[in-house]
């Protein structure tokens, strides 16, 4: 089961829509989002505009037979108001997560404070995927110095 309990910006295809196409998955193992806000932003702005406050407290886990797979939306210190970032709904969940992070320049930088952020507050992190061009350095030095298993690129 995939789910992203936030999705800003529903202009162009959205990221649920776009889980299911590439896996192949039917429509009911894809679960609704409990926020759909129209301005492609940080969740607390696109909020903001449409006039919606996102409260932590509806982002209850859902119940499924299966493992289930959450997005968050657009790193993990993103506001999802003005008190609380997708981070505090992790360490609330205290599931593993599984860092994803683009090759580009400056991501060493911030996967490091990432996996810092998430060991701060005692969430237990699987390991880092990669996203974008093979940089076999970059990899290597998020690697050792986050102390991650790399799960993929």
């Amino acid at each position: 089961f995939y789910w992203k309990p936030v999705q800003s910006g529903l202009d162009e295809e959205t990221d649920s829509e776009v889980v299911a196409r590439l896996a192949g998955l039917p429509s009911w193992r894809v679960l609704q989002e409990a926020y759909r806000l129209k301005s492609p932003l940080s969740p607390h702005r696109s909020a903001e505009i449409d006039g919606v406050s996102i409260e932590a407290a509806d982002l209850s886990l859902p119940v499924v037979p299966s493992p289930l797979v959450i997005e968050g939306a657009g790193g993990l210190m993103v506001p999802l108001n003005r008190r609380t970032r997708f981070i505090d709904v992790f360490a609330q969940w205290q599931l593993p997560v599984i860092l994803c992070a683009r090759t580009a320049l400056g991501t060493i930088n911030h996967t490091l404070l990432s996996i810092e952020a998430l060991r701060a507050r005692s969430i237990p992190l699987i390991g880092v995927a990669f996203i974008g061009d093979e940089e076999a350095d970059t990899q290597r030095t998020i690697v050792e110095f986050g102390g991650v298993p790399q799960l993929g690129r």
